[in-house]
């Protein structure tokens, strides 16, 4: 009879183990390994919003933000003070371009005494894509806060101030997140858009010119130099046309992002 009873504690407790094992491995970046245990897990019978957060949590750490943000919508259904939920919930929808709903769960996420570094960052960079830079500063001021040598933070804050063309005040924060994650292809391009952008030879405003038609020149240096194979040079140029309109230029914006000009 006891052995009978232990049996049956042990067939209850796997899914269980499994289910810890599959949050240790996604903690640690393993993430096809807790694809796998979780897998084991449901097949064992596991069910419910511990398995569910895990799914969600797995999407968003392959990428798969769309089928993240599905999970944390209805995880935060029952549980809509989840500081954690709220938060991957507004990175999830910021990386998939739904900037409203990001922004109003940032906002919640960033509030909560708990909140960590990684929902203010998220929050300056929503801030970025709204043109709110008073916001942007405030939120990495918190990210910094609470994690001073982040190198995401850091990239994020240097790239906010390359949108606002300030050059040199951008490259500081960019060459200690690049000192701090020297292998981070993203911080080193940004680096050298910084550094290219300075130092790039690139048109002359011309007497009586309106921004918005320097900058339209400066997109034209940039197009031009990317038909030519001049990576360097089309960033640069295309960094310094968001610089000089008077506006938000989109069309420069796009233009650098798809030159690999990113966070």
């Amino acid at each position: 009879m006891i052995d009978l009873v232990l049996a049956v504690l042990a067939t209850a407790l796997q899914p269980d183990a499994r289910l810890t094992e599959a949050r240790l491995a996604l903690e640690a970046g393993r993430p096809e390994q807790a694809r796998t245990m979780i897998a084991a897990a449901v097949a064992e019978g596991a069910q419910g919003d511990t398995v569910d957060r895990l799914l969600a949590d797995l999407a968003f750490t392959t990428g798969d933000y769309s089928r993240a943000l599905a999970g944390y919508r209805t995880l935060l259904r029952s549980a809509p003070n989840d500081a954690r939920l709220i938060e991957r919930a507004g990175l999830a929808a910021l990386q998939v371009g739904n900037l409203e709903e990001a922004v109003a769960l940032l906002d919640k996420a960033a509030q909560h005494p708990g909140a960590g570094w990684r929902a203010w960052n998220g929050r300056g960079v929503a801030a970025d894509r709204q043109g709110d830079w008073a916001t942007a500063d405030r939120s990495y001021d918190r990210a910094a806060a609470l994690s001073p040598e982040q190198p995401e933070v850091l990239n994020n804050r240097g790239w906010s101030l390359l949108l606002r063309g300030r050059w040199l005040d951008a490259l500081e924060p960019l060459e200690i997140a690049a000192r701090l994650a020297p292998g981070n292809p993203r911080i080193a391009a940004n680096v050298e858009l910084a550094r290219s952008a300075v130092s790039a030879d690139l048109p002359a405003r011309k007497p009586r010119e309106t921004g918005a038609e320097w900058a339209a020149r400066f997109n034209d240096a940039g197009v031009a130099a990317a038909l030519q194979g001049d990576h360097r040079r089309a960033m640069a140029a295309f960094a310094r046309a968001i610089e000089a309109s008077d506006r938000w230029y989109e069309r420069a914006a796009n233009n650098l992002a798809a030159m690999g000009g990113m966070r």
